[in-house]
């Protein structure tokens, strides 16, 4: 667990789904000798076909929600998630919030060894989520997401102060860097800014060679 995190959020981008999903995967899995823990968050309906087809790479859900079984069309039922092969979750992604209930509830449904990285746009958010103590929170501005900038150059601050906002609220929280990661140099800075691994998403998803941008990333 002491390891930083390449979090690779697959959303639902065409070069990100079904086969192509599950080739992403496997070409993240072979990165995963290095000193870090490589994450792909998949959609729902890839659970359980990339978890049972890479070695190495950790599959989490993208969203789950805090039902039980019955009647609750639609909504993601976090044991059904677990059976298909998620081990950890993304909530509260700036494309898809929800309130801090929401999260709360979910939280309790889950095992207690379940990774649950929760998304903050600003310090305000992460303080109130790392209240309620989830594995992880990621903070992103959503200005910044999918853009050309990441953060760690476009607000270099608001990673060093929600780091110390959170380990201040809870310092069993770790902090992950999100919105415009692209290189090894944004890792780099995310990690010198006080952030323990990063959450990204087109700069995998949408690169014309995914080898070349893993091997930056992870050197």
């Amino acid at each position: 667990m002491d390891k930083p995190l390449i979090v690779v959020n697959f959303k639902t981008y065409e070069t990100a789904m079904g086969d192509s999903a599950l080739a992403l995967t496997k070409a993240m899995d072979d990165f995963t000798g290095r000193d870090f823990r490589m994450i792909a968050v998949v959609s729902a309906f890839d659970l359980s076909t990339i978890s049972n087809s890479v070695d190495s790479v950790e599959v989490w859900s993208q969203h789950l929600d805090p039902v039980g079984k019955g009647s609750h069309t639609g909504w993601l039922e976090p044991d059904l998630a677990l059976h298909h092969g998620a081990v950890g979750t993304i909530i509260n992604h700036a494309e898809h919030k929800v309130n801090m209930e929401h999260v709360e509830k979910l939280m309790a449904m889950l095992p207690s060894d379940f990774p649950v990285c929760a998304c903050a746009a600003d310090v305000d958010e992460a303080i109130a989520l790392a209240k309620l103590g989830p594995t992880f929170i990621a903070v992103e501005p959503p200005e910044l997401i999918g853009g050309d900038i990441s953060v760690t150059t476009a607000d270099p601050a608001i990673v060093s102060d929600t780091v110390a906002a959170v380990k201040s609220t809870n310092p069993n929280v770790r902090v992950l860097c999100g919105a415009g990661v692209k290189n090894g140099a944004d890792v780099k800075m995310a990690i010198k800014l006080g952030a323990e691994g990063v959450l990204l998403a087109s700069g995998v998803t949408k690169a014309a060679d995914v080898n070349a941008v893993l091997d930056d990333l992870t050197s």
